[in-house]
C-alpha cells in the first residue's frame, strides 16, 4: 500500500513512546525505595551491634563491680582492707576511669585493679565511718567504700559505682 502525503496513518502505526517513558518512571522510583531500604537496614544493623557492644560491657562492668564487692566482704574491718585510708577531699572524688589500666603494688585500695576474668578493672576507695548509713541500724557504725568498676568493648564504655558498708 502506497502512501501519499497528507494521508491518515492509522491509529496501530502511530506510537510516541509514552509505555517505555512510564516504565521508566517506575524503574527509578523501585530503584530509589530499594536504596532506601538498604540504607534503612545497614543502619538498623550498626545500631543493633552498638546495643550489642553496650550490653557486654554492662555485663563486664557488673561482674567487676561484683568481684570488688566482694573482696570486702571478704575482709573484716581489721583485714586487708585496714590498711587502706580514708579519703578526704579531693581523692573523695570519683576516680577517673579514662586511660585506667591495672596499676601495680598489693594494696586493692586507690589502684584500678583487673578483674579475674580480664574483661574489666576495678577500684576500692574508702570513703570512711558512719553511724548514719541506710538500711543498717539506728546508730551501728559501718565503714563504708566506694567500688568503681569499668568494661571497655569495642566503642562502648561503661562505668559503674556502688556504696558497700561493711560492719
Amino acid at each position: 500500500m502506497n502512501r501519499r502525503r497528507g494521508d491518515l496513518i492509522p491509529m496501530q502505526d502511530q506510537q510516541s513512546g509514552v509505555a517505555l517513558f512510564v516504565s521508566l518512571i517506575f524503574l527509578l522510583l523501585l530503584t530509589i525505595v530499594g536504596i532506601s531500604g538498604m540504607k534503612s537496614a545497614a543502619l538498623q544493623e550498626k545500631m543493633a551491634g552498638n546495643t550489642r557492644f553496650k550490653t557486654i560491657s554492662f555485663q563486664y562492668a557488673e561482674a567487676g563491680l561484683r568481684e570488688g564487692e566482694n573482696i570486702i566482704a571478704a575482709t573484716n574491718a581489721s583485714g586487708g582492707l585496714a590498711s587502706c585510708s580514708a579519703c578526704n577531699g579531693k581523692s573523695c572524688e570519683p576516680p577517673d576511669f579514662k586511660g585506667a589500666t591495672a596499676g601495680k603494688g598489693n594494696s586493692v585500695c586507690g589502684t584500678w585493679q583487673e578483674s579475674s576474668d580480664g574483661n574489666s578493672l576495678f577500684q576500692i576507695q574508702k570513703l570512711g565511718t558512719t553511724s548514719a548509713a541506710i538500711n543498717m541500724s539506728p546508730g551501728e557504725s559501718v565503714t563504708l567504700y566506694r567500688v568503681t568498676s569499668v568494661a571497655t568493648v569495642s566503642d562502648a564504655t561503661t562505668a559503674l559505682e556502688s556504696i558497700y558498708a561493711q560492719k
